[in-house]
């Protein structure tokens, strides 16, 4: 392609005949000489096929399907003399490798294809989304290639007006002599202006005018938008300020108040290229921190250059003696693949790779209590006398609830409570653990919490008798007694003092969980 077209400004106007002297080429694909050319370069067996290529990209891009305006098309074909004139100068330098009216026909019909400001602004966001449609997910061009789309858009886009637009409003664009003007802002934005008026040099008049005024109001020129070094790390805490959904016993929440500073998370957002990661990484590094945790869930992109700082810090938190502990998106697959295939079999050892921010800092503080020595809840089994929810009850006020509660066995995955379900009872943990999760709209299984050994669940039903919020599951061989809902209610009755320190049992529980999550939203709204 670049040797039929070049990517040079013309300062000319759009339908000028610029071509570079001894080769013929068109200056570049943004005025009507390079856009002819490029139009014979498009894949096809018939004319017929290749613009049937043009209409189904531009559908992709505007994300529904497109058609052409059979009046303009006629219109244009009929009277684009001047274009004529240009494909048969593009022929004689054999820019053009076959008769110019095919590639003509083509381009007449692509100039004609309708859309309006609405489908516009969608292509313009999927440029910005690099190449991918933000609204159906689907990739109108490869994230490659768009780099050198919008490089071209933006010394080109406005014809003679090229330096002007990069001074006043600062985005790769192209305008059209039907009165639109693209605009794009990379990872953030597509904008689309119709209106017909044009200027002397062939660009909407208000389209340019509210161009500028959105980039002055909103901070849009991309030259002068923040350093991404300095917004790359979205929060940085501890595990002792944030959990993971790992309910823990008082003695091992004590000990990750303690140590909790051992293991640090750094989250990440935005595209991720060498200034962003240099800041990132420096951090990490500087960091007392001897357990890391890097969260790339909201991280967009990651470039190459990105990809390799990311891989020298693994290996200098490696041979420092520590691990990186890295979350992963959903789309981060190339920079998976990158760090396995440059880790040898020996240093892989030094990153654990989880698809949940949640897991990690299960892990890390699984790490932190075992390095403490402290006993991991939910690895034996306890009598009832022992369970928290017992605690201060005499051998005779444990034995009543003995009596009048159900010992119930569950197998690994089984289902234990479902969400809806008439709540009948709560749950004593004295054996195993146990998770609550909720299905979120996207099909995803999001997980509540875990609770091992010694803890309690479905209690809420005690309060009110609203149907189960949650479904509970079993995560290995786990045993409890069910204690009902109505004999709980009839023990003030029978005896109070036994109910009154089940109750106080259970204030404490919410009280300390209250506790936890205000620290938490203090720590994440740093």
């Amino acid at each position: 392609m670049l040797a039929r077209i070049g990517v040079e400004p013309t300062g000319d106007a759009f339908n000028s005949i610029s071509l570079e002297p001894g080769t013929g080429r068109p200056l570049n694909p943004m005025i009507n000489a390079g856009a002819i050319a490029a139009a014979s370069l498009v894949a096809g067996r018939s004319d017929e096929d290749r613009f049937h290529r043009i209409l189904s990209t531009f559908s992709i891009y505007a994300g529904r399907q497109l058609g052409i305006d059979q009046v303009v098309y006629e219109s244009e074909r009929d009277t684009g003399h001047r274009n004529r004139a240009i494909g048969h100068m593009l022929r004689n330098f054999d820019i053009l490798g076959e008769h110019p009216d095919g590639p003509l026909d083509v381009y007449f019909r692509q100039c004609s294809i309708a859309v309006d400001c609405q489908a516009l602004s969608v292509m313009g966001a999927t440029l910005a989304n690099g190449g991918v449609n933000p609204i159906t997910g689907e990739r109108a061009v490869k994230g490659d290639t768009v780099p050198d789309m919008l490089s071209v858009m933006t010394t080109c886009g406005m014809s003679d007006y090229a330096g002007s637009w990069v001074y006043w409003v600062g985005m790769p664009a192209k305008s059209g002599v039907g009165g639109g003007i693209l605009a794009v802002l990379p990872g953030q934005l597509g904008i689309a202006v119709f209106s017909p008026p044009l200027d002397e040099r062939g660009n909407s008049v208000r389209g340019v005018a509210v161009c500028k005024e959105l980039s002055r109001e909103f901070h849009l020129h991309f030259l002068r938008t923040a350093r991404a070094s300095r917004s790359a790390v979205r929060a940085a805490y501890d595990i002792a300020a944030v959990r993971s959904k790992r309910v823990r016993t008082e003695a091992e929440r004590r000990v990750l108040s303690e140590e909790g500073r051992r293991a640090r998370v750094f989250e990440l957002h935005g595209d991720l290229a060498f200034s962003a990661v240099e800041s990132a990484v420096a951090q990490v590094v500087e960091c007392s921190a001897e357990q890391p945790i890097l969260d790339l869930t909201r991280v967009t992109a990651i470039d190459d250059a990105a990809a390799v700082m990311l891989l020298d810090l693994v290996v200098a938190l490696g041979e420092s003696g520590k691990s990186l502990f890295l979350v992963h998106g959903s789309d981060q697959s190339r920079l998976l693949r990158h760090l396995q295939e440059n880790l040898t079999d020996e240093r892989r050892r030094w990153l654990h790779v989880f698809p949940e921010l949640d897991l990690a800092l299960e892990r890390a503080e699984d790490q932190l209590l075992s390095a403490r020595g402290s006993f991991v809840a939910g690895s034996a089994a306890i009598s009832l006398a022992d369970h928290e929810l017992c605690r201060g009850l005499d051998a005779d006020g444990v034995a009543h609830l003995a009596r009048l509660a159900k010992h119930c066995s569950f197998a690994t995955g089984e289902m234990i409570l479902r969400k809806g379900d008439r709540a009948g009872a709560f749950y004593l943990l004295v054996a195993g653990k146990v998770s609550v999760t909720i299905d979120l709209p996207s099909g995803r299984r999001q997980r509540v919490s875990t609770l091992s050994t010694g803890m309690t669940f479905g209690e809420l039903a005690i309060l009110n008798d609203a149907p189960r919020s949650a479904d509970v599951r079993a995560d290995g061989p786990t045993e409890c007694f069910a204690r009902s809902i109505e004999d709980f209610r009839t023990l003030g009755k029978t005896r109070p003092g036994v109910k009154l320190v089940v109750l106080e049992n259970l204030l404490r529980n919410a009280s300390q969980t209250a506790s936890r999550l205000t620290q938490e939203i203090a720590a994440l709204a740093l």
